[in-house]
């Protein structure tokens, strides 16, 4: 005999927390590095400034003074969480995760965890996945963090890619939903042929560290900007596209399109092409550059302290990174 599905709890953002260490990196700093200028990365790129972290700090100390942001605004404490996920491509080190670090430094109790890896788009997927607990009342209480400490595997002698990343995290707390709003829909999607387009080869089974891929210097983010750039703009208007006409909206329902925030052109070309208007948009890249997976945790931050983000609006959340991973999350927020 089939059981019946059990009917899936509707699940919200209950709270929302972020942290940027308070050095930062501006354009006129690179400028003494690498040959570039203020006028060529704002041009290309539209990053100003980035904020950068000082030796010593990691990806868990960020993501741990997030996550206490999170828990004073909704009230609680750590050990209220059941389950942590951290979406990150720069832990603190290969094991233990760090989930388990963030557990320790947030004396949470009975609580567990894991890390989840997909670039840029790791806050989103993690957004989801996360979601799944609340859904299936597994959980009721579920922080989802999205930490990356860029700087960590920059070469600081590569035009390319030192101009575009900064340091940063965002944290969430997921929930059941009382009311008719929260998280609507989701569309995640990888294309592995795109993997070396965006990487990092050095430090895993394939390249295990030695004093030769260090000195080749493969331990640095390696990336294919033109294919990036081209691949980004595709797909993110693509599901964006997809999401909306499958749960019956169109781009005029939308209050807000919170991209990741990876290169100004490419946000300002998806959007073009969705036909957004520009008080639609979501853009705080110049102000912190590419933080992976703390952009769009700290976009929605951004949108709320600029009165933008209110009850009730329907949000779409945009993502593409390294692998090539592809997500969208459509959502109505919900405090």
């Amino acid at each position: 005999m089939t059981q019946p599905v059990p009917a899936r709890a509707k699940v919200k953002i209950s709270a929302l927390g972020t942290y940027v260490p308070p050095r930062l990196l501006t354009n006129a700093d690179l400028a003494k590095m690498v040959e570039t200028s203020d006028e060529w990365i704002m041009q290309r790129i539209g990053i100003r400034e980035r904020h950068i972290v000082d030796k010593g700090v990691a990806t868990s100390d960020l993501a741990v003074e997030a996550a206490k942001k999170a828990l004073a605004e909704r009230g609680l404490t750590a050990s209220d969480i059941e389950a942590f996920i951290v979406g990150t491509v720069t832990p603190d080190m290969l094991f233990p995760s760090t989930a388990c670090l963030v557990q320790n430094k947030l004396g949470a109790s009975k609580v567990w965890g894991f890390d989840l890896s997909a670039a840029c788009s790791a806050f989103v997927y993690a957004l989801q996945t996360g979601a799944q607990f609340i859904a299936t009342g597994a959980h009721k209480k579920v922080m989802v963090i999205g930490a990356d400490v860029m700087s960590s595997i920059i070469d600081y002698t590569d035009r390319s890619t030192c101009v575009i990343f900064g340091d940063g995290a965002g944290a969430v707390i997921l929930e059941p939903a009382d009311e008719d709003l929260g998280l609507i829909d989701f569309i995640h999607e990888i294309d592995g042929s795109g993997g070396c387009s965006l990487y990092m080869p050095g430090g895993g089974s394939l390249h295990p560290s030695t004093h030769e891929t260090v000195d080749k210097k493969m331990h640095f983010v390696h990336q294919d900007g033109g294919a990036v750039f081209k691949f980004a703009i595709r797909k993110m208007t693509e599901v964006c596209e997809k999401i909306l006409q499958r749960n019956g909206f169109t781009v005029a329902d939308l209050n807000l399109f919170i991209p990741h925030q990876a290169n100004k052109r490419i946000i300002s070309a998806t959007a073009e092409r969705l036909g957004l208007k520009d008080e639609q948009i979501v853009i705080n890249i110049d102000r912190y550059g590419n933080t992976t997976a703390g952009t769009i945790p700290l976009a929605m931050d951004t949108a709320r302290q600029e009165g933008r983000l209110k009850k009730g609006d329907l949000v779409l959340l945009a993502s593409v990174g390294a692998g090539f991973t592809v997500g969208a999350t459509l959502l109505r927020w919900a405090y």
